[in-house]
C-alpha cells in the first residue's frame, strides 16, 4: 500500500502549482467514457427505444425523479442535464478503481478519481457554487440576499457555516465511501499474490466486495445527485 501519486511540481515554472498526473489522467478516462456512452446511446435515435437507449431513458427518468423529489418541475427540468451529467460521471469514476488498480513501481496510476479529497471537494464546491448563482439568476440578488436573514437575522452566521459543511460533508462522503472500498481490494489483491493459497483465500472475498463496491458507487452516485438537488432547491424554490 506504499504507493506514490505522480506528482508534476511547480509546473510551468510555477512555485505553487502541482498536478497529480493520475488524478489528471483518471478524470480524462471518466470524461471519456462518459462521452462515448453518451454519443452511442444517442447515435440512432428510435421512437420506440431498445437496448442501450431505453436504459439511457430509464436514466432520464430516474433523474426526473430525483428532481421533481425536491422541486417543482418547472423549476428543476433546468438541472435535468447537471444532474444526468453529475450521476454519469460520479458513477462512471467510482467504478474505474474497482475494476483494477494500476501501479508501475511504486507509482499508482490508475484508480478511482473519486478516491482523492482533492476531486471530491472540488465537486462539491462546483455544486455550491452553482447553487448561489442559479438562486440569484432565478430570484434575484436582493431577494436571494433575504434568505440568509430569514426567518430571524441572528441566523446569518449559522447560514453561513451551513454553506460551508454542506461542501464538507458532500466532498468528504464520496471520499470516504470509495477511498476505502479501494483499500480493501488492494489489501485482497496483496493476500492474492502471496501464493496459492492466498488467491484460493482472496478470490471469493475479492469478487463479493467488487459487486458490494459497486452497489456502493451507484448509491454514492444517488446520494450526491439527490443531495445536489436539495441544495438547489433550497436556494431557487420559495417553499423551502
Amino acid at each position: 500500500m506504499n504507493h506514490e501519486a505522480p506528482m508534476w511540481e511547480d509546473a510551468f515554472g510555477i512555485f505553487w502549482l502541482d498536478f497529480n498526473l493520475s488524478n489528471v489522467l483518471m478524470m480524462f478516462v471518466a470524461s471519456l467514457v462518459v462521452f462515448i456512452l453518451g454519443v452511442a446511446a444517442t447515435r440512432n435515435m428510435q421512437r420506440y427505444p431498445t437496448g442501450f437507449q431505453n436504459f439511457m431513458e430509464w436514466l432520464i427518468d430516474f433523474i426526473k425523479g430525483i428532481i421533481g423529489s425536491n422541486m417543482d418541475w418547472r423549476t428543476g427540468r433546468l438541472f435535468l442535464p447537471l444532474g444526468l451529467t453529475l450521476f454519469a460521471y460520479i458513477f462512471v469514476a467510482n467504478m474505474l478503481g474497482v475494476v483494477t488498480n494500476g501501479v508501475v513501481g511504486h507509482t499508482l496510476w490508475w484508480k478511482s478519481p473519486t478516491a482523492d479529497p482533492g476531486i471530491t471537494l472540488t465537486l462539491a464546491t462546483l455544486v455550491v457554487v452553482l447553487s448561489h448563482y442559479y438562486g440569484v439568476k432565478l430570484k434575484g440578488g436582493k431577494e436571494y440576499s433575504k434568505g440568509f436573514v430569514r426567518p430571524l437575522p441572528f441566523l446569518l452566521p449559522f447560514k453561513i457555516i451551513e454553506e460551508f459543511s454542506n461542501t464538507l460533508t458532500l466532498g468528504l462522503r464520496l471520499y470516504g465511501n470509495i477511498y476505502a472500498g479501494e483499500i480493501l481490494l488492494s489489501l485482497l489483491v496483496g493476500l492474492a499474490a502471496t501464493g496459492v493459497g492466498g488467491f484460493i483465500g482472496a478470490t471469493l472475498p475479492m469478487i463479493a466486495w467488487m459487486g458490494f463496491s459497486t452497489f456502493i458507487g451507484f448509491i454514492q452516485a444517488f446520494i450526491f445527485v439527490m443531495l445536489t438537488m436539495v441544495y438547489l432547491s433550497h436556494k431557487v424554490s420559495d417553499d423551502h
